[in-house]
């Protein structure tokens, strides 16, 4: 139903669009496409269908949310990088006076 409905959607902006018979023509289309929308059947079922829209994002977000060990896009964010936990690491054994020794000799990284 769906590709039946996007199917005429399509062919009506096609028609529209391409079409050469003038302003009296495009403004008969545009009126009826307007009472289309505005047919109280087609706002009940634009209606369900936006309620299913979001009962499936709600389905795929609980999903989501069950297999990632995040809570939110702030916590994702603000976990460090490998490279930033062991700075972090250093600075805090720098800090309690644990950090080991600095190496001194040629095969030193600098």
């Amino acid at each position: 139903m769906r590709y039946r409905i996007t199917f005429v959607a399509g062919l009506a902006i096609g028609y529209v669009l391409g079409a050469k018979a003038g302003k009296a023509r495009y403004e008969q289309l545009s009126r009826t496409a307007r009472k289309v929308a505005d047919s109280p059947l087609v706002q009940e079922v634009a209606g369900l269908v936006g309620a299913q829209a979001s009962n499936a994002g709600r389905a795929v977000y609980d999903k989501a949310v069950d297999k990632m060990p995040i809570t939110s896009v702030r916590d994702f964010l603000s976990r460090p990088s490998a490279e930033e936990s062991e700075l972090l690491q250093w600075e805090a054994d720098m800090v309690n006076g644990t950090a080991p020794e600095p190496r001194t000799g040629p095969d030193q990284d600098i």
